[in-house]
């Protein structure tokens, strides 16, 4: 019984001076050819046969970055601030019980509707559902026993534009 112990632990020690054997070699590998790659790296006064044969200055070099960002959608055009077509949508007071304020801009004529969703987004009302001309808006909407005490979302959606905002019924 003793030797089925002393042999697993034997190999077992065995196995780890092996691996460590392998990783030593292989640090010595790497740091060798880091070593050698060293030492073939050009100096400045050598030129490749590939170069142009130009000293570049690090303020010659320009470089561009741009994010790839899919969310942003088309890219801004010279002479165009902020071309959004429904801003500054706020609803107040946040816990309502009998009457919901609503005020938004529109930056041009256009089809809005405002409806209430659920929590599971299903829509339980429709509060508007009209052309509106350009500007600031603001509505009062009663909603009286429409909704039942929880929390539902505004959905305000103008154009190809959608605002949600999160309220409480009380």
């Amino acid at each position: 019984m003793a030797y089925k112990y002393f042999y697993s632990i034997f190999f077992t020690i065995l196995s780890v001076v092996f691996t460590l054997a392998k990783i030593d070699a292989y640090a010595a590998k790497y740091t060798l050819e880091m070593d050698s790659a060293a030492s073939k790296q050009q100096t400045p006064s050598q030129k490749s046969r590939i170069s142009d044969h130009k000293d570049y200055k690090t303020n010659d070099l320009q470089f561009g970055f741009k994010p790839f960002s899919p969310v942003t959608g088309m890219q801004k055009v010279a002479g165009t601030d902020n071309e959004k077509l429904l801003s500054n949508v706020k609803v107040f007071p946040n816990q309502i019980s009998d009457q919901l304020n609503l005020s938004f801009k529109l930056n041009k004529d256009s089809n809005v509707s405002i409806k209430v969703m659920d929590a599971l987004g299903n829509e339980v009302t429709t509060l508007l559902s009209q052309r509106l001309t350009a500007g600031e808006q603001s509505n009062t909407f009663n909603l009286g026993s429409k909704l039942n005490q929880g929390f539902y979302f505004i959905r305000v959606v103008a154009g190809t534009e959608t605002i949600v905002k999160r309220i409480e019924v009380l």
